[in-house]
């Protein structure tokens, strides 16, 4: 088991706690929305907001933490995070925020300490990267989008 290490951001609600896996299966844990100030945010269909959760977190080398919409609220209201999956590399001591976007058709309220996104922990490689003069060759070769069929 991984572990991250988390504090707190000055002024956030502490009440909220931790994220959390909600199930005994849950590859994601949720994470809340905590607004300084404790009030609602709208919002707009088409816009996007940046959500604090009130955390830091030192993620370990080797590992990276990605930020993903909620399934319920992608499907009931068109809540989605634009960049998905965010990153939060292993380097980075910031506040974590959540860029949240409604592509739904109607303005919709986060709340503080609503669950906002869910964080996944992930294992990182990272690659070297060579030029060389020719590929391999596949099946598929240069074939693009759609290029193996439609099912």
């Amino acid at each position: 088991m991984v572990t991250i290490s988390l504090t707190w951001d000055e002024g956030a609600d502490r009440d909220l706690g931790l994220p959390a896996y909600e199930s005994a299966g849950a590859a994601g844990a949720d994470l809340r929305a905590n607004f300084p100030d404790r009030a609602a945010v709208t919002v707009a269909p088409g816009d996007r907001v940046l959500v604090p959760t009130g955390l830091r977190m030192a993620v370990p080398e080797g590992y990276e933490v990605q930020l993903r919409p909620r399934s319920g609220l992608a499907l009931k209201h068109g809540i989605t995070l634009p960049n998905s999956p965010g990153t939060i590399d292993s380097d980075y001591r910031g506040p974590v925020g959540v860029i949240v976007m409604n592509a739904g058709s109607e303005p919709f309220v986060i709340d503080h300490g609503a669950r906002i996104a869910q964080m996944v922990v992930a294992p990182v490689l990272q690659a070297r990267f060579d030029v060389v003069d020719t590929l391999d060759t596949t099946a598929r070769g240069a074939g693009g989008f759609g290029s193996t069929g439609v099912s």
